[in-house]
């Protein structure tokens, strides 16, 4: 649910962005400046009274893109693996939230989290994608389990629902119910699958 007291501003990262606002994830600066050429911007950024405090970042759709170190790699948001759909060339893939980002380290400030942030990054990139062009987005939606969504940083495939994405496939993580083992997300559950499962969710715009 969003926070009427949480009055933010909304605008995708540019080229003149880079250097000046937190890109952890998004690979070198070189690299950033190319995706963000190619499609013309490389992430929703969200500001309070001009600090920077949530972005969700994106890049264009490649079906073939793999994860060279699972979850410890950005490219895992864009990497469905054998449940990557075949859709145009025009689609924007979605990638991971930050919401409560202040700096280019993991810390997240808590008073932006829960409070609907990422839902609103959400709204305001597919307006963006519609805007720029792109015919679909895909996005791969984390389990529903808060926890284990703050762990990833990503967003439940509920809320992919509510926004008008369709459900492609869910599946299993294997990697991902190691790490929730491994890192007692959620320690009373006894079958990890429910904090393991991932989805491919598609809006078509």
């Amino acid at each position: 649910m969003a926070d009427s007291t949480l009055e933010l501003n909304f605008r995708p990262l540019q080229v003149e962005d880079i250097g000046h606002m937190p890109v952890s994830c998004q690979g070198t600066q070189e690299a950033l400046r190319e995706r963000t050429a190619d499609i013309g911007a490389a992430a929703m950024l969200a500001f309070d009274d001009g600090r920077h405090v949530a972005q969700l970042q994106f890049r264009r759709y490649n079906r073939a893109t793999r994860s060279p170190n699972s979850l410890w790699d950005p490219l895992y948001w864009g990497d469905f693996g054998d449940h990557a759909p075949a859709l145009s060339e025009n689609t924007l893939a979605l990638f991971c939230y930050h919401v409560g980002q202040v700096d280019d380290t993991e810390h997240r400030e808590s008073r932006y989290q829960g409070h609907g942030v990422g839902a609103r990054l959400l709204v305001e990139t597919i307006g963006w994608a519609r805007e720029s062009g792109f015919s679909t987005v895909v996005a791969k939606a984390s389990p529903s389990l808060r926890p284990v969504m703050a762990f990833m940083g990503g967003q439940s495939v509920e809320v992919y629902l509510e926004h008008g994405f369709r459900l492609v496939e869910s599946w299993v993580d294997a990697d991902l119910k190691q790490v929730v083992r491994d890192e007692a997300l959620v320690p009373d559950q006894d079958d990890g699958d429910a904090a393991s499962t991932v989805a491919c969710c598609v809006l078509e715009l």
